[in-house]
């Protein structure tokens, strides 16, 4: 393990806390890829997240963050029930198709059925969860959402996709 060393400007070990800071540390943390969903009066809704985490086994608790700018924010907080999706190695363009702001991201080329509670779930994920959202946690411009997992699946096949240096990627051997 590599100790942090003083830097060229004094004794001070570190930079100041700043977003820029937490983006670049972030870039180095490679991350699972999924994508929520949502139904919603005007159709369902749909994006990628990077901040997927098991909360708690017992309830079986999961969080992930939403942007209260993203034009899917509406559907999420005044939805009583979500899909969170674990995307495979070969879905990356699915992943991008979800995380590009405007994009058709259920047209012809997404698919997906509805599912219990009528939210939409993708085909040929490695796995899926049907979740009640229990929390809306603020924090800062975004907003921590808490879901109990009620139905699911982790039957898929293949590898995960990971997102790292701002890239969709797949795991090495």
């Amino acid at each position: 393990m590599t100790a942090p060393t003083a830097r060229d400007d004094g004794d001070r070990f570190g930079l100041p806390g700043s977003p820029d800071l937490l983006r670049s540390v972030f870039r180095q943390h490679a991350a699972g890829v999924a994508v929520i969903t949502a139904a919603h009066g005007d159709g369902p809704v749909g994006f990628t997240a990077t901040s997927l985490n098991s909360v708690s086994a017992d309830p079986p608790l999961l969080s992930f963050t939403i942007g209260t700018g993203s034009s899917s924010w509406p559907a999420i907080r005044d939805s009583g029930h979500i899909g969170v999706h674990i995307l495979a190695e070969h879905q990356s363009e699915l992943a991008g198709l979800f995380a590009r702001s405007g994009a058709d991201r259920f047209g012809p080329a997404t698919a997906w059925v509805p599912g219990p509670h009528g939210v939409p779930l993708l085909d040929g994920v490695l796995a899926w969860l049907v979740c009640r959202v229990v929390a809306l946690v603020p924090a800062g411009a975004h907003r921590v959402v808490i879901a109990e997992a009620i139905e699911g699946d982790p039957a898929g096949e293949g590898r995960p996709l990971l997102y790292h240096q701002g890239r969709f990627n797949a795991l090495r051997d």
